[in-house]
């Protein structure tokens, strides 16, 4: 019986960085990836794990799009090009990297690979709904993961003793790598807790979360890349809003006052405002719409049924 073709036996004729390229994005193209963990298109990724492999600019591809590999470069090329598409491995976890604006974050299959529209409101202090950002001492993030979006509030407030709240020890442990990667152990602690079930006493002018939001027939339908993400890390209930709603329910008792809120919840806006018509959520302005992020004060709770 004749084996099939396989295009990852037959790569003695690509000499340059442009004909790995090209036949990268043949291959991501031929075999239907899903793209949206470091990119959303077969090039862009293509052009980045080379160059990541090759220990190049991660920003120039031009100058060395006709320069020739070694065999031990071209092997490399030919192993992390056939991973992604033969065990649909996404590239941060190929290439243990990922990048939230100019912040690189070490990750691999321990956490889920950072992506959140709160870090680009962080770049900006989250002005203009914080006027002050020195009135910022204390804050949290819960379900840290990477630690990524912790390490982004010590920045935006250098003042501020930030706890970065997981319930996996897993991702607690690569949360301390990319801690001590920024030198930031002084000032973010990592708390091992089921939401914030163990952080009593502890209140904050800010808290920040990520947390799972996932729903049932979503998770159903996730393609493979998104699979090979800790489950723990993304689903959350028949509806997607198991952990949102621990968290406003928790939340007024480790706020201070005039202190903020400030989560992500997918796709979820109008099953939230549907729950919880009592709040008034405040959706905030990100690259991606008005219908991922909310915030909240710490008075918007008072009196409200939850």
């Amino acid at each position: 019986m004749k084996k099939n073709h396989d295009a990852f036996d037959d790569t003695e004729s690509l000499i340059t960085v442009r004909d790995w390229l090209r036949f990268a994005v043949s291959r991501f193209n031929e075999a239907g990836l899903f793209f949206g963990h470091s990119s959303d298109n077969a090039f862009d990724e293509a052009a980045y794990l080379i160059l990541h492999t090759l220990h190049l600019p991660l920003d120039r591809l031009e100058p060395f799009l006709d320069a020739s590999l070694t065999h031990g470069e071209a092997d490399a090329l030919k192993n992390v090009i056939e991973r992604r598409v033969k065990e649909r491995v996404p590239a941060a976890y190929l290439t243990h990297e990922a990048w939230l604006g100019e912040h690189r974050f070490y990750v691999d299959e321990r956490v889920i690979v950072p992506r959140s529209f709160i870090a680009e409101l962080l770049r900006e202090q989250l002005s203009p709904w914080l006027d002050d950002p020195e009135s910022i001492h204390s804050a949290a993030d819960i379900c840290t993961g990477s630690g990524c979006l912790a390490i982004l509030l010590a920045h935006a407030f250098p003042h501020a003793e930030i706890d970065a709240v997981d319930i996996s020890k897993d991702a607690l442990a690569v949360a301390k790598r990319n801690v001590a990667d920024y030198g930031l152990q002084e000032q973010v602690h990592l708390v091992q807790s089921d939401l914030m079930q163990k952080l009593k006493g502890r209140t904050y002018d800010l808290i920040v979360t990520n947390p799972p939001y996932v729903n049932a027939p979503s998770m159903a339908e996730l393609p493979e890349e998104y699979r090979r993400e800790p489950e723990l890390a993304l689903a959350s209930g028949e509806d997607g809003l198991d952990h949102i709603r621990r968290i406003l329910s928790d939340a007024p008792a480790h706020l201070n006052p005039g202190g903020l809120l400030v989560a992500e919840i997918g796709h979820n806006r109008d099953a939230l405002e549907t729950a919880f018509p009592g709040l008034p959520f405040v959706w905030l302005e990100t690259s991606g719409g008005d219908e991922y992020v909310f915030l909240l004060r710490r008075e918007d709770f008072k009196n409200r049924r939850l």
